[in-house]
């Protein structure tokens, strides 16, 4: 487990917590660390959900199919973050799968470890549970965030209402976002022929620059 130390000291469970707490909390927690294949499904839409992960490496997608079959990313989580939290604390069915995007590395527990006090009586559960209700008031603002982008009547609304959410985020007119652009139509819940289109125009009107994941506003 101390190969995952340096992610783990990012990640924001365990924030304010020292190393050597890290590590022991990681034992009372009975963590265990799974490794996936691209496009495995790690955990799927209606199944009761108990656990919390923490991904340590690559990157997957929390992904909502239709009737229909159509695919809506919800969102993409990275190294260092936490993901299910809302429904691990339920322990509701999941309306959504989670899908590694590339070769990844997860972190699982078991969210009963992080909400109870062990017979240890861990100095850091309280850390723990203060540190989970940030986490979940955090996702929340991105929840209503989404909502807000997928709001918008047309593309282009939604393309750059998304992009200017992404430039907040680092404060700077230049980043990278976590999707190609069939990620990012099914995100923003759009065609990718209508979102190649309109990122085309705002080029040619010099609102934006981009190339692959790559964005500027002008």
């Amino acid at each position: 487990m101390k190969k995952y130390l340096p992610i783990l000291k990012k990640c924001a469970l365990f924030h304010g917590i020292s190393d050597d707490d890290i590590m022991r909390i990681l034992g009372c927690l009975k963590a265990k660390v799974i490794e996936l294949d691209k496009k495995y499904t790690v955990f799927r839409e209606g199944t009761t959900q108990k656990h919390i992960g923490i991904l340590l490496s690559g990157s997957l997608h929390l992904i909502r199919m239709d009737y229909y079959g159509n695919r809506s990313i919800l969102s993409g989580v990275e190294a260092g973050e936490t993901f299910l939290e809302a429904f691990a604390c339920t322990e509701t069915e999941l309306p959504l799968s989670v899908i590694a995007d590339e070769p990844s590395e997860v972190m699982i527990i078991d969210v009963r470890h992080v909400l109870h006090t062990c017979s240890n009586c861990c100095a850091f559960h309280q850390h723990l549970i203060f540190n989970i209700m940030k986490i979940l008031a955090t996702k929340n603002i991105a929840f209503h965030q989404k909502i807000d982008i997928t709001s918008k009547r047309s593309t282009r609304e939604k393309l750059l209402t998304y992009l200017n959410y992404q430039s907040k985020k680092v404060n700077s007119n230049e980043f990278n976002i976590p999707f190609d652009r069939q990620e990012l139509a099914d995100y923003l819940e759009v065609e990718r022929s209508g979102l190649s289109m309109e990122i085309s125009k705002l080029k040619n009107e010099g609102v934006i620059d981009s190339y692959k994941n790559y964005f500027k506003l002008m």
